[in-house]
Protein backbone atom coordinates (compact mmCIF):
# COMPACT_ATOMS: atom_id res chain seq x y z
CA UNK A 1 0.00 0.00 0.00
CA UNK A 2 0.96 3.44 -0.07
CA UNK A 3 2.53 4.50 -3.38
CA UNK A 4 2.40 8.03 -4.01
CA UNK A 5 3.69 7.82 -7.64
CA UNK A 6 0.32 9.57 -9.16
CA UNK A 7 0.16 11.77 -6.47
CA UNK A 8 -1.90 12.21 -3.52
CA UNK A 9 -4.19 14.41 -4.66
CA UNK A 10 -5.05 11.66 -7.83
CA UNK A 11 -6.80 9.99 -5.67
CA UNK A 12 -10.68 9.36 -6.22
CA UNK A 13 -9.64 11.54 -9.29
CA UNK A 14 -9.53 8.49 -11.89
CA UNK A 15 -10.25 4.63 -11.51
CA UNK A 16 -8.67 2.88 -8.92
CA UNK A 17 -6.82 -0.10 -9.26
CA UNK A 18 -4.53 -1.75 -7.08
CA UNK A 19 -1.25 -2.22 -8.72
CA UNK A 20 0.60 -5.71 -8.42
CA UNK A 21 3.80 -6.18 -6.64
CA UNK A 22 6.62 -6.08 -8.72
CA UNK A 23 9.41 -7.18 -6.70
CA UNK A 24 7.91 -10.90 -5.90
CA UNK A 25 10.78 -12.51 -4.98
CA UNK A 26 10.91 -14.60 -1.78
CA UNK A 27 13.30 -15.21 1.50
CA UNK A 28 12.80 -19.12 1.83
CA UNK A 29 13.97 -21.76 3.66
CA UNK A 30 16.48 -23.00 0.69
CA UNK A 31 17.34 -19.80 -0.62
CA UNK A 32 16.28 -20.88 -3.98
CA UNK A 33 15.30 -17.10 -4.94
CA UNK A 34 18.93 -16.41 -3.97
CA UNK A 35 17.79 -15.00 -0.20
CA UNK A 36 17.94 -17.92 2.15
CA UNK A 37 15.99 -17.37 5.81
CA UNK A 38 18.77 -16.25 7.85
CA UNK A 39 18.72 -14.23 11.75
CA UNK A 40 19.48 -10.62 11.02
CA UNK A 41 20.19 -10.40 7.19
CA UNK A 42 17.01 -8.58 6.18
CA UNK A 43 14.71 -5.47 7.51
CA UNK A 44 11.08 -5.47 7.29
CA UNK A 45 10.16 -2.12 6.38
CA UNK A 46 5.98 -0.91 7.19
CA UNK A 47 3.95 1.85 8.04
CA UNK A 48 1.59 0.67 10.76
CA UNK A 49 -1.50 2.77 9.09
CA UNK A 50 -1.11 0.48 6.14
CA UNK A 51 -3.13 -2.53 6.78
CA UNK A 52 -1.07 -4.77 4.31
CA UNK A 53 1.91 -3.78 5.81
CA UNK A 54 0.11 -4.57 9.27
CA UNK A 55 -0.64 -8.24 8.37
CA UNK A 56 2.88 -8.35 8.13
CA UNK A 57 3.67 -6.59 11.96
CA UNK A 58 1.03 -8.91 12.89
CA UNK A 59 2.82 -11.86 11.73
CA UNK A 60 6.00 -11.18 12.73
CA UNK A 61 4.68 -10.48 16.30
CA UNK A 62 2.76 -13.80 17.03
CA UNK A 63 5.69 -16.07 15.32
CA UNK A 64 8.36 -14.33 17.60
CA UNK A 65 10.67 -13.28 14.71
CA UNK A 66 11.32 -9.77 16.69
CA UNK A 67 15.32 -10.61 17.38
CA UNK A 68 15.43 -12.01 14.10
CA UNK A 69 13.64 -9.89 12.01
CA UNK A 70 14.42 -5.96 12.50
CA UNK A 71 11.44 -3.59 12.02
CA UNK A 72 11.43 -0.26 10.66
CA UNK A 73 8.71 1.80 11.39
CA UNK A 74 7.62 4.41 8.53
CA UNK A 75 6.32 7.99 9.02
CA UNK A 76 2.40 7.66 8.45
CA UNK A 77 2.75 10.92 6.41
CA UNK A 78 4.12 10.61 2.75
CA UNK A 79 5.24 13.16 0.73
CA UNK A 80 5.88 13.71 -2.47
CA UNK A 81 8.60 10.38 -2.31
CA UNK A 82 6.37 8.17 -0.97
CA UNK A 83 7.42 6.41 2.55
CA UNK A 84 10.40 8.12 4.40
CA UNK A 85 11.74 7.95 8.18
CA UNK A 86 10.93 10.79 9.74
CA UNK A 87 9.71 9.52 12.75
CA UNK A 88 13.88 8.21 13.44
CA UNK A 89 16.95 10.55 14.47
CA UNK A 90 17.90 12.74 12.10
CA UNK A 91 15.31 11.58 9.29
CA UNK A 92 17.36 8.44 8.54
CA UNK A 93 16.64 4.85 9.02
CA UNK A 94 19.19 3.89 11.58
CA UNK A 95 19.98 0.18 10.37
CA UNK A 96 19.44 0.92 6.29
CA UNK A 97 20.90 4.97 6.66
CA UNK A 98 18.03 6.07 4.46
CA UNK A 99 15.93 8.89 4.42
CA UNK A 100 13.44 7.35 1.94
CA UNK A 101 12.25 3.58 1.22
CA UNK A 102 12.54 4.35 -2.20
CA UNK A 103 16.33 4.61 -1.99
CA UNK A 104 16.27 0.53 -1.29
CA UNK A 105 13.72 0.41 -3.89
CA UNK A 106 16.36 2.41 -6.36
CA UNK A 107 19.18 -0.17 -5.76
CA UNK A 108 17.29 -2.09 -6.81
CA UNK A 109 15.94 -1.54 -9.88
CA UNK A 110 15.74 1.67 -11.94
CA UNK A 111 12.22 3.07 -13.02
CA UNK A 112 9.97 0.06 -11.54
CA UNK A 113 6.16 0.15 -12.20
CA UNK A 114 3.93 0.34 -9.30
CA UNK A 115 5.73 3.00 -6.96
CA UNK A 116 6.68 2.15 -3.55
CA UNK A 117 4.75 0.28 -1.61
CA UNK A 118 5.13 -1.10 2.61
CA UNK A 119 5.35 -3.88 3.71
CA UNK A 120 9.31 -4.13 1.83
CA UNK A 121 11.66 -6.42 3.10
CA UNK A 122 15.29 -4.73 2.52
CA UNK A 123 18.32 -7.00 2.71
CA UNK A 124 20.51 -5.07 4.93
CA UNK A 125 24.18 -5.65 3.79
CA UNK A 126 23.59 -4.70 -0.07
CA UNK A 127 20.50 -2.03 1.06
CA UNK A 128 18.48 -3.50 -1.98
CA UNK A 129 14.90 -4.41 -1.77
CA UNK A 130 14.05 -7.85 -1.62
CA UNK A 131 9.85 -8.11 -1.92
CA UNK A 132 7.08 -5.88 -1.92
CA UNK A 133 4.53 -9.08 -2.15
CA UNK A 134 2.62 -8.57 0.68
CA UNK A 135 0.30 -11.46 -0.31
CA UNK A 136 3.16 -13.99 -0.04
CA UNK A 137 5.18 -12.33 2.38
CA UNK A 138 3.32 -13.19 5.42
CA UNK A 139 2.65 -16.91 4.20
CA UNK A 140 6.31 -17.65 4.05
CA UNK A 141 6.84 -16.19 7.54
CA UNK A 142 4.66 -18.73 8.50
CA UNK A 143 6.14 -21.70 6.56
CA UNK A 144 9.58 -20.92 5.41
CA UNK A 145 10.68 -19.15 8.85
CA UNK A 146 9.75 -21.73 11.02
CA UNK A 147 13.31 -22.76 12.23
CA UNK A 148 13.31 -19.01 13.59
CA UNK A 149 9.81 -19.43 15.08
CA UNK A 150 9.54 -19.01 18.64
CA UNK A 151 8.64 -21.79 21.19
CA UNK A 152 4.73 -22.42 21.02
CA UNK A 153 4.47 -20.11 18.05
CA UNK A 154 0.95 -20.75 16.14
CA UNK A 155 0.29 -22.39 12.92
CA UNK A 156 -1.13 -19.72 10.81
CA UNK A 157 -1.34 -21.62 8.05
CA UNK A 158 -2.04 -25.15 8.68
CA UNK A 159 -1.80 -27.41 5.76
CA UNK A 160 -4.76 -29.01 6.60
CA UNK A 161 -6.83 -26.23 6.06
CA UNK A 162 -4.97 -24.66 3.32
CA UNK A 163 -7.37 -24.98 0.48
CA UNK A 164 -10.27 -23.43 2.85
CA UNK A 165 -7.77 -20.58 3.96
CA UNK A 166 -6.54 -19.37 0.49
CA UNK A 167 -10.91 -19.42 -0.25
CA UNK A 168 -12.06 -17.46 2.41
CA UNK A 169 -9.11 -15.22 2.37
CA UNK A 170 -9.44 -14.19 -1.35
CA UNK A 171 -13.66 -13.61 -0.81
CA UNK A 172 -12.36 -11.45 1.86
CA UNK A 173 -9.60 -9.94 -0.44
CA UNK A 174 -11.76 -8.62 -3.16
CA UNK A 175 -14.94 -7.73 -1.42
CA UNK A 176 -13.60 -6.03 1.58
CA UNK A 177 -9.42 -5.22 1.90
CA UNK A 178 -9.77 -4.15 -1.59
CA UNK A 179 -13.37 -3.37 -1.72
CA UNK A 180 -13.08 -0.41 1.14
CA UNK A 181 -10.49 0.82 -1.35
CA UNK A 182 -12.73 0.60 -4.22
CA UNK A 183 -15.51 2.01 -2.81
CA UNK A 184 -13.48 5.40 -1.30
CA UNK A 185 -11.54 5.54 -4.45
CA UNK A 186 -14.51 5.44 -6.84
CA UNK A 187 -15.06 8.05 -9.52
CA UNK A 188 -18.66 7.62 -9.69
CA UNK A 189 -22.10 7.01 -8.40
CA UNK A 190 -22.87 3.55 -10.06
CA UNK A 191 -18.94 2.05 -9.46
CA UNK A 192 -19.53 3.23 -5.80
CA UNK A 193 -22.66 1.68 -5.17
CA UNK A 194 -21.66 -1.23 -6.79
CA UNK A 195 -18.00 -1.71 -5.03
CA UNK A 196 -19.94 -0.41 -1.44
CA UNK A 197 -22.54 -3.23 -2.09
CA UNK A 198 -19.71 -5.71 -2.07
CA UNK A 199 -18.34 -4.82 1.01
CA UNK A 200 -21.85 -5.24 2.99
CA UNK A 201 -22.28 -8.27 1.20
CA UNK A 202 -19.14 -9.86 2.20
CA UNK A 203 -19.51 -8.54 5.85
CA UNK A 204 -23.25 -10.02 6.10
CA UNK A 205 -22.20 -13.52 4.58
CA UNK A 206 -18.96 -13.32 7.22
CA UNK A 207 -21.37 -12.05 10.49
CA UNK A 208 -23.26 -15.38 9.37
CA UNK A 209 -20.06 -17.70 10.10
CA UNK A 210 -18.87 -16.00 12.60
CA UNK A 211 -21.77 -15.99 14.34
CA UNK A 212 -21.06 -19.96 14.75
CA UNK A 213 -17.20 -20.12 15.30
CA UNK A 214 -14.82 -18.14 16.95
CA UNK A 215 -12.11 -17.70 13.85
CA UNK A 216 -12.73 -17.71 10.05
CA UNK A 217 -10.96 -21.61 9.69
CA UNK A 218 -11.08 -24.09 12.23
CA UNK A 219 -10.70 -23.26 15.86
CA UNK A 220 -7.14 -21.56 16.28
CA UNK A 221 -6.11 -18.12 14.61
CA UNK A 222 -4.72 -18.60 10.80
CA UNK A 223 -3.65 -15.82 8.43
CA UNK A 224 -7.18 -15.45 6.99
CA UNK A 225 -8.37 -13.82 10.38
CA UNK A 226 -5.07 -11.23 10.61
CA UNK A 227 -5.99 -10.47 6.94
CA UNK A 228 -9.54 -9.90 8.18
CA UNK A 229 -8.83 -8.30 11.21
CA UNK A 230 -6.70 -5.33 9.94
CA UNK A 231 -9.39 -3.97 7.61
CA UNK A 232 -12.23 -4.42 10.46
CA UNK A 233 -9.98 -2.45 13.13
CA UNK A 234 -9.97 0.27 10.58
CA UNK A 235 -13.36 0.52 9.67
CA UNK A 236 -15.01 2.95 12.03
CA UNK A 237 -12.03 5.13 12.43
CA UNK A 238 -11.31 5.40 8.03
CA UNK A 239 -13.40 3.40 6.02
CA UNK A 240 -16.80 4.47 7.28
CA UNK A 241 -16.53 7.89 7.23
CA UNK A 242 -13.65 8.73 4.84
CA UNK A 243 -14.49 5.70 2.33
CA UNK A 244 -17.99 6.51 2.41
CA UNK A 245 -18.51 2.64 3.56
CA UNK A 246 -21.17 3.91 5.71
CA UNK A 247 -24.36 1.31 6.15
CA UNK A 248 -23.14 0.99 9.25
CA UNK A 249 -20.65 1.05 11.68
CA UNK A 250 -19.00 -2.25 12.80
CA UNK A 251 -20.03 -1.23 16.63
CA UNK A 252 -23.73 -1.82 15.50
CA UNK A 253 -22.71 -5.16 13.78
CA UNK A 254 -22.94 -7.51 16.88
CA UNK A 255 -21.37 -10.42 15.66
CA UNK A 256 -18.48 -8.43 13.82
CA UNK A 257 -17.56 -5.54 16.71
CA UNK A 258 -17.35 -8.78 18.98
CA UNK A 259 -14.97 -10.82 16.97
CA UNK A 260 -12.87 -7.67 16.18
CA UNK A 261 -12.35 -7.25 19.69
CA UNK A 262 -11.53 -10.56 20.48
CA UNK A 263 -8.67 -10.28 18.30
CA UNK A 264 -7.72 -7.14 19.16
CA UNK A 265 -7.37 -8.01 23.05
CA UNK A 266 -5.47 -11.31 21.68
CA UNK A 267 -1.46 -10.62 22.14
CA UNK A 268 0.44 -9.79 19.16
CA UNK A 269 -2.90 -7.79 17.48
CA UNK A 270 -4.34 -4.83 19.56
CA UNK A 271 -0.27 -4.03 20.75
CA UNK A 272 0.76 -3.42 17.18
CA UNK A 273 -2.78 -1.02 16.34
CA UNK A 274 -1.86 2.85 15.96
CA UNK A 275 -5.35 4.76 15.45
CA UNK A 276 -3.07 7.65 15.78
CA UNK A 277 -1.44 7.02 12.91
CA UNK A 278 -4.21 5.22 10.81
CA UNK A 279 -6.03 8.00 11.61
CA UNK A 280 -3.62 11.11 10.25
CA UNK A 281 -2.27 8.54 7.21
CA UNK A 282 -5.93 8.59 5.78
CA UNK A 283 -7.07 11.96 6.46
CA UNK A 284 -3.84 13.84 5.49
CA UNK A 285 -2.57 11.99 2.77
CA UNK A 286 -5.68 11.09 0.49
CA UNK A 287 -6.31 14.72 -0.42
CA UNK A 288 -8.18 14.13 -3.51
CA UNK A 289 -10.97 12.73 -1.56
CA UNK A 290 -10.23 14.53 1.84
CA UNK A 291 -9.02 18.31 0.54
CA UNK A 292 -9.39 20.19 3.98
CA UNK A 293 -6.48 17.33 5.71
CA UNK A 294 -9.09 17.58 8.42
CA UNK A 295 -8.92 14.63 11.18
CA UNK A 296 -11.64 13.89 12.73
CA UNK A 297 -11.77 13.64 16.36
CA UNK A 298 -13.82 9.92 17.04
CA UNK A 299 -14.81 7.50 17.28
CA UNK A 300 -14.49 6.80 20.62
CA UNK A 301 -11.49 4.08 21.34
CA UNK A 302 -13.25 3.38 24.67
CA UNK A 303 -14.66 0.15 23.51
CA UNK A 304 -12.04 -1.74 21.98
CA UNK A 305 -11.42 -3.15 25.52
CA UNK A 306 -14.57 -3.75 26.71
CA UNK A 307 -15.44 -7.94 27.30
CA UNK A 308 -16.56 -10.33 24.05
CA UNK A 309 -17.80 -13.34 25.19
CA UNK A 310 -16.50 -14.75 22.13
CA UNK A 311 -14.85 -17.56 24.11
CA UNK A 312 -18.32 -19.17 25.05
CA UNK A 313 -18.03 -20.14 20.93
CA UNK A 314 -14.68 -22.46 21.86
CA UNK A 315 -11.60 -22.25 19.81
CA UNK A 316 -8.01 -21.57 21.31
CA UNK A 317 -6.15 -18.61 19.75
CA UNK A 318 -2.95 -20.08 19.78
CA UNK A 319 -4.14 -24.31 19.35
CA UNK A 320 -1.01 -25.89 21.21
CA UNK A 321 1.29 -23.05 21.27
CA UNK A 322 1.32 -20.01 23.78
CA UNK A 323 0.47 -16.04 23.12
CA UNK A 324 3.64 -14.12 22.45
CA UNK A 325 5.57 -11.76 25.01
CA UNK A 326 4.88 -8.16 24.77
CA UNK A 327 6.59 -6.30 22.14
CA UNK A 328 10.09 -4.44 22.99
CA UNK A 329 9.96 -1.16 24.53
CA UNK A 330 11.24 -0.06 20.74
CA UNK A 331 8.14 -1.20 19.47
CA UNK A 332 5.56 -0.56 21.72
CA UNK A 333 2.54 1.60 20.22
CA UNK A 334 2.77 5.35 21.76
CA UNK A 335 -0.44 5.99 24.63
CA UNK A 336 -1.94 8.50 21.84
CA UNK A 337 -2.36 5.91 19.53
CA UNK A 338 -4.16 3.33 21.88
CA UNK A 339 -7.54 3.56 23.68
Amino acid sequence: MGSADDGNSSYGQKAFKRSKSHFADRVTADGRDGWPVEAGRYRLVVSRACPWASRAVISRRLLGLEGTLSMAIADPIQDDRSWRFTLDPDDRDPVLGIRYLSEAYDKRESDYPGGVSVPALVDVPSGKLVTNDYQQLTLDLATEWTALHRRGAPDLYPRALRDEIDTVMAEVYEDVNNGVYRTGFATGQEEYEEACAGVFRRLDLLTSRLARQRYLVGDTLTEADIRLFTTLVRFDAVYHGHFKCNRWKLAENEVLWAYVRDLYQTPGFGDTVDFDHIKRHYYQVHTGINPTGIVPLGPDLAGWLTPHHRAELGGRPFGDGTPPEPPPPQEQVPAQGRP
